[in-house]
C-alpha cells in the first residue's frame, strides 16, 4: 500500500500546525504514526479514500461519531446545497434556527427553549455560562468528558491527574487561569456518594452538576434519579452532555430512554451528520438566564448547520436510526468478543452498543492496538479498538468487516506467542492521552 502522499502530508502539518491536526482524538498517532494515513480527499457512505487513492471501508469512529447517517449522505447534501445557493449567510436571520428549536423541543417535551453553537465544546461552555448566570454561583461538579475549555480543564488545577478517570489523561490545564482552581469538582459516574459529599462541602457554591447520560457503562439502578433529586434538593441546574450519546439509542437524547428530566441538554456531533451545529435546549427557567448575560456569535448564525440538523434529525426519525444503530455496535461487540476467544486474546469491550471500544489486558496493548490497526489497513479498513456505528453500516460490512478481525487477531497471537509485537509493527504505537507531537 503506497501512503507517499499521504504521510507527506503529515510532515507538512507537523511543521505548520500545532499538534498536527485541529482534533486529538484524528492525531495519526492516536492509531499509529506511520501507517495511519491521517487524511482523506474523498468520503461517502461507509468509504473513504486517502491522498494516495487508497480506499478504505470505514469500521472506526465514523468523523468521531458526528457522521451518524454515513458520510455525504445524499439526502443532507442536498439540503445543504439548496441553502447555500439560496445564501449560507445575510444580515438577516435563517428561518430554520427557530424550526430546529421547534424541532428539538417537540422531541424533548420537557425543554422549552433552544440556543444554537456549530461546536459541542463552544456549546458546553454557553451550558455551564447560563447555569452560573441562572444560579449567581461559581462552581461545577461534573463527571465524564466536556470538552477543551477553561471551565472543564479547571479540575486539573493543583492536581494534573483529576480528569484521567474521565476518558482522556494527561490533558494539560497551562494557560487555564489559575484563580479557577476548586472550581471544577469532579466525581464518578455511578457513585452518588461523591456527588453527595461534593454538594455538602460546598453549600449554595454548585451552580451545575454536569455529566453524560451514558458512555462506558450502564447507570446503576437509582443513580440518576439520585442525580435529578440532589439538583433540586440543591438548587443546582442539571446539564447533561448529549453531545457523544445523542441520536444513537434513539432520536434525540439518550436520557430519554432513562426517564431522565433535565434542566439544560447539549447536541452536537451526530445532530448535523458533520455539519457543524450545537444545540443547546433547557427549561424557560434557565435558559431565560441567558439574556442576562453576554453569549453571542456571529458564525451562529450561517444558515448551513441548522439546515444540516433538520435533514439529518428527520431522517433520522424517519429511518428509526437508533435501532438499526444499535443492533449494528452490538453485533460488532459480539464478534469483537468471539474472535478474541478463538484467537487467546484477552481483551476488555465497553460502551454503548453504536459506540463500542475494546483494549487488551496486556502491558504492550498500545503496541498490540498499533498492529491491529496496521493488519486491518492492509485488509481495507480503517478500524481501530473502537467502533462508532452509521446508517450507511450493513450487516454484510459487518460481516466481513469480522473476517478481517479473525485475520488481524490471528496475526497478534501470532507476534505475542514470538514476543515480536514491537517487531512487527511498520509505524509506532498508539498514544493515550493527550501528548506533544514533535
Amino acid at each position: 500500500m503506497n501512503l507517499d502522499n499521504s504521510l507527506a502530508m503529515q510532515s507538512r502539518a507537523a511543521a505548520r500546525i500545532p499538534g498536527m491536526t485541529q482534533l486529538l482524538s484524528k492525531r495519526p498517532d492516536m492509531f499509529s504514526r506511520g501507517v495511519w494515513p491521517g487524511y482523506y480527499q474523498k468520503a461517502a457512505g461507509v468509504c473513504v479514500w486517502d491522498l494516495d487513492g487508497n480506499r478504505y471501508i470505514d469500521m472506526s469512529i465514523a468523523g468521531i461519531g458526528a457522521n451518524v447517517l454515513g458520510y455525504a449522505d445524499p439526502d443532507v447534501n442536498a439540503a445543504v446545497i439548496q441553502a447555500v445557493t439560496l445564501g449560507s449567510s445575510s444580515s438577516l436571520n435563517c428561518p430554520e434556527e427557530v424550526e430546529l428549536a421547534e424541532l428539538l423541543v417537540e422531541l424533548h417535551p420537557w425543554a422549552d427553549m433552544a440556543r444554537f453553537t456549530r461546536s459541542g465544546g463552544e456549546a458546553m461552555t454557553v451550558a455551564v455560562r447560563i447555569a452560573r448566570a441562572a444560579t449567581g454561583r461559581d462552581k461545577v461538579a461534573f463527571c465524564g468528558y466536556h470538552g477543551w475549555h477553561d471551565w472543564y480543564l479547571a479540575a486539573n488545577l493543583g492536581a494534573e491527574t483529576a480528569l484521567d478517570g474521565h476518558l482522556l489523561p494527561g490533558l494539560s490545564p497551562t494557560g487555564v487561569p489559575r484563580q479557577l482552581a476548586g472550581t471544577a469538582l469532579p466525581f464518578r459516574y455511578n457513585h452518588i456518594a461523591e456527588l453527595e459529599a461534593i454538594l455538602a462541602a460546598n453549600q449554595n457554591e454548585v451552580a451545575a452538576i454536569v455529566m453524560e447520560p451514558i458512555r462506558s457503562e450502564q447507570p446503576q439502578a437509582g443513580f440518576l434519579e439520585a442525580v435529578r433529586r440532589l439538583a433540586d434538593e440543591h438548587g443546582t441546574v442539571l446539564i447533561i452532555d448529549e453531545i457523544s450519546a445523542a441520536f444513537r439509542m434513539n432520536s434525540g437524547g439518550a436520557h430519554l430512554t432513562f426517564n431522565l428530566n433535565p434542566d439544560i441538554a447539549v447536541f452536537s456531533k451526530a445532530m448535523g451528520n458533520g455539519f457543524p451545529i450545537g444545540a443547546v435546549i433547557g427549561v424557560s427557567g434557565v435558559m431565560e438566564a441567558a439574556q442576562d448575560t453576554f453569549i453571542s456569535s456571529t458564525m451562529w448564525t450561517e444558515r448551513i448547520g441548522p439546515t444540516a440538523a433538520l435533514e439529518t434529525i428527520k431522517k433520522h426519525v424517519r429511518t428509526k436510526a437508533g435501532e438499526h444503530l444499535m443492533r449494528i455496535g452490538q453485533r460488532v461487540q459480539d464478534g469483537w468478543q468471539r474472535q478474541a476467544a478463538a484467537h487467546g486474546l484477552d481483551i476488555q469491550i465497553g460502551g454503548l452498543s453504536p459506540l463500542g471500544h475494546f483494549s487488551f489486558n496486556n502491558d504492550n496493548g498500545l503496541a498490540l492496538k498499533a498492529l491491529f490497526v496496521q493488519e486491518m489497513l492492509k485488509q481495507g479498513y480503517l478500524a481501530s479498538t473502537l467502533f462508532y456505528a452509521m446508517l450507511a453500516h450493513t450487516d454484510q460490512h459487518v460481516d466481513s468487516y469480522l473476517k478481517a478481525v479473525a485475520v488481524a487477531f490471528q496475526t497478534i497471537a501470532s507476534a505475542r506467542k514470538r514476543q515480536d509485537v514491537t517487531g512487527s509493527l511498520d509505524g509506532l504505537p498508539a498514544l493515550a492521552g493527550f501528548k506533544r507531537i514533535a
